[in-house]
């Protein structure tokens, strides 16, 4: 009886969306009950909100340390972007993917533009709020951020939102546990892509060059 052996490499997905548009709570709900899925927490230079941990949530960098980094080159990409910096380190996301993991990066479309160009067999999703209405309210509620921050949200928003149509997919966020679902469907999907797939007869050999 011929058998055949089908391995998958750990995949790269870009979940983005306005701030406030509850794009952390989707991720942190999909970590939390699929242990096949990793985080790849991104560098900022902007100062961490009452409950973010360093490592966490984010690694917080000075502007001259962020800026070392640079010319290091140890991101994958990075943006200015609400008048601070944030980036991928190439170092989270090459051991995640090495160990096997579907790595999830909360990058905004600058960046997860300019990832998937370079990095074309990731998989991209842009989460929408139901409104811009909704969206001002949800940012209002943190009671974090003053209103020139939020005002200058607002309309970053806007222009990421007609960036959307470049994404692989996009979620209109009416009703979250819906959307998280949607999501994981998305991840389970990617799964099978044979692209993604390495298929190996019994001894060991790979059944199609067009396989990697």
């Amino acid at each position: 009886m011929i058998e055949f052996d089908i391995k998958r490499t750990g995949m790269l997905f870009i979940v983005s969306a306005p701030s406030g548009g509850g794009k952390s709570t989707i991720l942190k709900a999909l970590l939390d009950t699929d242990a096949t899925l990793s985080y790849s927490v991104s560098a900022t230079t902007r100062p961490p909100r009452e409950t973010e941990v360093d490592g966490r949530d984010y690694h917080f960098l000075s502007i001259d340390r962020f800026e070392e980094l640079v010319a290091q080159d140890a991101f994958y990409e990075y943006a200015q972007v609400h008048g601070n910096y944030y980036g991928t380190l190439k170092s989270e996301v090459d051991k995640l993917l090495e160990q096997g993991f579907d790595v999830l990066l909360d990058v905004d479309v600058q960046g997860s533009l300019r990832l998937k160009a370079d990095m074309p067999d990731c998989t991209t999703i842009f989460i929408l709020p139901p409104s811009m209405a909704t969206l001002e309210k949800r940012l209002r509620g943190r009671n974090s951020d003053s209103e020139e921050v939020i005002e200058r949200r607002l309309n970053n928003a806007r222009g990421e939102i007609r960036m959307a149509e470049r994404y692989d997919y996009i979620l209109l966020n009416v009703n979250l546990p819906e959307t998280i679902e949607n999501v994981r469907s998305i991840i389970k999907a990617q799964h099978f892509r044979s692209s993604r797939i390495i298929v190996r007869d019994p001894a060991g050999s790979v059944l199609s060059p067009t396989i990697r």
